[in-house]
């Protein structure tokens, strides 16, 4: 009798400790990520934003006109975002199985991965096409339908591959490794993002833009001259033809190592001053001066392991176990579509705190605060930018301090 009674019993016990699992995985891999926030956040962000207000800088029809534009944008990209995770629901209900069922497992987990790749991009094409329409009314959008076609058609087969070498990887590792492969999964992870940091400048970029280094004048005499004050090797410095797709103006750091570089668009070059340049170019070397591509690394090495057995329990309840072979690539897709944007919250909240340091380490190298200020003006006018975006949308999805943070910043830093 007794025998019987735990023999009964037992799977219960077993199914509510399983029913714990997820809400348990998601809590620890929210509360790692914000405790690797806490830990690597900067100290030296610059001074407190003094208070300031948008129409004391930008007259009321260039805030008319960046609310106009960017709000709507906003919420084009929620409804991409709903369409995407729609498809991905879809397709856990109703998985390929003409794929999923191929003889070889991991061909069929390849297939079925770079499929769905492929059916979310084509979803949400006509919202992009119309973002993009928006786009060139205002006078960002450079390139033709024609160019644009080609991007997205490298753009597609990119994702495709690395969908596809994913999905058979994660069908391997379920027939090795049973419902542990998330452990294998975070590896591979920390992996995939070293790689893709070091490589993307050389391999990937270049697909999609031409890239030249920065003849010899006086912006690389400043460059190298800001660099040697700052007692950073910036690796090389080149510039993009951004141009050929847009308006916009921007730069950026890419690579470590060998692949280290500062990228300015050929538009900041042309439509801004030597100074308000010199200024991009201090922010990008604090970001080299503080490694701030190695701390991403390293934030990502520490969420990935939480991240991903989150990512696996929410796959199991999704109806993706180690059973289920290439069938659960699915609910892997979905589980990873809901995970990630959690995370990425979270993350954001890094990278406000380490782009406002790139700004103060700007600042204090340049001794500028008037030209900080006027370039900001110039390029939020430009780049059609919302100055002040509501805090919703400011705290899930901003990456950097907004303008009214970074005129704000200067302000108390000319104090």
């Amino acid at each position: 009798w007794m025998s019987d009674a735990i023999a009964t019993r037992m799977p219960r016990v077993c199914s509510v400790r399983k029913s714990w699992r997820l809400p348990v995985a998601l809590v620890a891999a929210v509360v790692v990520a914000q405790a690797a926030v806490i830990i690597m956040r900067p100290r030296d962000r610059g001074p407190e934003p003094a208070p300031v207000e948008p129409r004391a800088y930008f007259s009321q029809a260039q805030l008319e006109r960046a609310d106009d534009f960017r709000g709507p944008q906003r919420w084009i990209f929620v409804a991409q975002t709903a369409i995407g995770l729609g498809v991905l629901v879809l397709i856990v209900r109703h998985p390929p199985r003409r794929l999923t069922d191929l003889r070889r497992p991991l061909v069929a987990g390849a297939a079925t991965a770079a499929a769905i790749s492929v059916a979310g991009l084509v979803a949400q094409l006509p919202l992009a096409a119309v973002a993009r329409e928006r786009a060139k009314d205002v006078g960002l959008v450079t390139q033709d339908w024609v160019g644009y076609a080609g991007d997205v058609a490298k753009s597609a087969a990119i994702g495709t591959v690395i969908a596809a070498a994913g999905g058979a990887l994660f069908v391997l590792a379920l027939r090795r490794l049973g419902d542990r492969w998330w452990v294998a999964g975070a590896v591979v992870v920390v992996a995939y993002g070293a790689a893709v940091t070091y490589a993307s400048p050389v391999v990937l970029d270049p697909l999609f833009n031409e890239f030249r280094k920065l003849p010899a004048g006086e912006l690389r005499s400043d460059v190298l001259e800001l660099a040697r004050r700052a007692g950073v090797d910036a690796g090389e410095v080149y510039e993009i033809d951004a141009s050929r797709r847009t308006t916009a103006a921007n730069a950026y750091v890419a690579g470590v190592g060998r692949t280290k570089r500062v990228v300015l668009y050929d538009t900041l070059l042309r439509d801004f001053t030597p100074a308000e340049t010199r200024l991009v170019v201090a922010h990008e070397l604090g970001h080299a001066r503080y490694h701030d591509l190695r701390g991403g690394l390293i934030w990502v090495a520490i969420v990935a392991l939480p991240g991903m057995w989150a990512v696996a329990e929410l796959t199991r309840r999704l109806g993706g176990d180690a059973a289920a072979g290439a069938r659960a690539v699915p609910a892997l897709a979905l589980a990873v579509a809901i995970v990630v944007p959690v995370l990425s919250i979270v993350s954001n909240q890094l990278s406000r705190q380490v782009e406002a340091r790139a700004d103060a380490f700007s600042l204090e190298l340049t001794r500028e605060p008037d030209t900080f200020v006027a370039f900001q003006r110039r390029i939020a006018v430009q780049n059609v930018s919302d100055v002040d975006p509501p805090a919703v949308f400011r705290l899930a999805f901003g990456t950097h301090p907004t303008t009214m943070e970074r005129i704000g910043m200067a302000e108390a830093f000319g104090r």
